[in-house]
């Protein structure tokens, strides 16, 4: 290969975003990038989740979830989300949301928000492929850029993640 893998991997066009969820009076999030559309009738996305995250069991309860973008200025809410376990503390501590009229956890300075609710769920290596239907949403800030994956570098630590055979001898991703 001419690029490190995970080179090539951050150049795919990914946004980055942060998932909330909702379930027996607990709420949580975590941030994501590997989310996607697949069909316009009915309206589907796809997301991967992983099943050890602590906002698993509340969308796994609830099926439902939202998508919240984050606009390109907000990558320490993507950092806070994304490595701040909310097993112990309450994420959403010091964060402004509203509650949707759907009852979706919105962060204040999003740039949209999509409410989805599960439709089927695939295994998917170490990870949960869930298809969901969009069945509410808002667009709260129309001249925002959205974060994208590639912006934030390697913040969340996932060069390290990758299979041993794409890394070198020193341990770094190639």
């Amino acid at each position: 290969m001419s690029a490190a893998p995970v080179e090539l991997f951050r150049r795919l066009t990914n946004g980055v975003y942060v998932v909330t969820a909702s379930h027996a009076s607990r709420s949580g999030g975590f941030t994501a990038a590997w989310i996607t559309q697949v069909s316009f009738e009915p309206l589907l996305l796809t997301i991967s989740v992983n099943p050890g995250n602590a906002t698993w069991p509340l969308i796994e309860g609830s099926r439902r979830f939202a998508i919240n973008v984050l606009d390109r200025s907000q990558q320490e809410i993507a950092r806070h989300f994304g490595l701040t376990s909310g097993r112990d503390i309450d994420k959403f501590s010091g964060v402004p949301t509203q509650t949707s009229a759907s009852g979706a956890v919105v962060l204040a300075g999003a740039v949209a928000w999509l409410g989805c609710a599960v439709e089927q769920q695939v295994p998917a290596g170490d990870h949960i492929l869930l298809v969901a239907r969009v069945v509410t949403g808002e667009l709260l800030a129309e001249g925002a850029s959205p974060l994208r994956y590639s912006d934030t570098g390697n913040m969340d630590g996932s060069a390290a993640l990758y299979p041993a055979h794409f890394r070198g001898t020193d341990g770094e991703a190639r």
